[in-house]
């Protein structure tokens, strides 16, 4: 009988191996023969939509420089926007498949009928600082002194710190005299003296701690009074949930993908020397603060964990911050975490 193309390629592959026994030797022939045969497969893409200065443009560097899309056989299509809320838009419009935001927005969003979910990408949270030199001790001496917040009146942390101090009978927005502004502004004015304290972005409160600020609190360090038993990720890889039920392999390796990125930036001070052009970092010293608070932030958690601390920390954030924060839902939404992934 005259053999198949196939069978004819298989018998030339175990030649070249110098294989010489049949049966199961000659179906492992024939399965390279078919995967020398078959043609390329293009690789996933998916379109990323990502803030221009933000710390995932920092990941991503270091994805490229291991080659870690390759390996992953994902081809990512990167869109740089100014800030968060263009990534908002880019994602609700249908321009990107992935986008950093917050489970707070998540929920809020499912609930007006847009089907987003969500997966930890940092648990890295601001901090109060001040100057070294500053006699405040603990958070009930901000009683009275001026704070400038960053993120304004509605940021989570600034809502979470407000819900702790109420436990000790003190009410910050009556208490202490609050300047609200952009994260920058607050960590400049924070430089200059202009204010008694500030909390601000876990980034902002690195370089002010690189230049001799210390920490009076994280607010990492307060959420066990709230009711958390763990660090929680408050920043994550939102997507549409139907998009990833139809995409559900190519966002299993994309979660493994920056899970190896994420270990490649502990383990390597080298990939960060990488990385420190998009850091804006001139002083290896702030680059140090940056890479030890950014490593403190990577999710070690289980997704059942993130979400039970994350349903009452929606809770304290509901009655302090209200419908402007969360719109009309007193609960975190179900399915607001994305849970499809091994190991999670």
């Amino acid at each position: 009988m005259k053999s198949t193309p196939f069978e004819e390629t298989a018998h030339k592959v175990m030649r070249a191996l110098g294989l010489r026994a049949p049966g199961r030797t000659l179906a492992l022939a024939m399965t390279l023969a078919l995967s020398l045969a078959a043609p390329g497969r293009a690789a996933d893409t998916i379109r990323l939509a990502v803030q221009k200065t933000g710390t995932f443009s920092w990941e991503l560097a270091a994805i490229r420089a291991g080659r870690l899309d390759k390996e992953a056989d994902l081809s990512l299509d990167v869109a740089e926007l100014a800030s968060p809320e263009a990534g908002k838009i880019a994602l609700r419009a249908g321009n990107a498949d992935i986008i950093l935001s917050d489970w707070l927005w998540v929920s809020r969003e499912r609930v007006l009928g847009a089907k987003l979910t969500f997966y930890p990408y940092s648990s890295a949270l601001g901090a109060v600082m001040v100057p070294a030199s500053s006699p405040l001790k603990t958070l009930a001496d901000l009683k009275g002194r001026k704070l400038g917040v960053g993120g304004g009146a509605i940021d989570k942390s600034w809502l979470l710190l407000q819900a702790r101090m109420k436990q000790d009978g003190i009410d910050l927005k009556s208490d202490a005299s609050i300047v609200y502004g952009a994260p920058p502004l607050i960590a400049a004015k924070a430089l200059d003296g202009e204010m008694d304290a500030s909390l601000n972005f876990w980034n902002f409160c690195a370089q002010l701690e690189a230049k001799g600020f210390r920490r009076l609190a994280g607010i990492e360090e307060i959420l066990p009074k709230l009711g958390a038993k763990g660090a929680v990720s408050a920043v994550g890889y939102v997507f549409d949930e139907s998009w990833a039920a139809t995409h559900r392999d190519a966002v299993a390796r994309f979660i493994a993908m920056t899970r190896k990125a994420k270990q490649l930036l502990v383990t390597s001070d080298a990939a960060w020397d990488k990385i420190a052009p998009l850091t804006g970092a001139s002083d290896p010293v702030i680059l140090k603060t940056y890479r030890d608070r950014y490593r403190d932030g990577i999710p070690r958690r289980s997704i059942v964990d993130e979400e039970a601390d994350a349903r009452v920390l929606y809770r304290v954030l509901a009655e302090i911050g209200g419908r402007d924060l969360v719109g009309p839902a007193a609960e975190l939404d179900p399915g607001t975490f994305y849970h499809a992934v091994p190991g999670d």
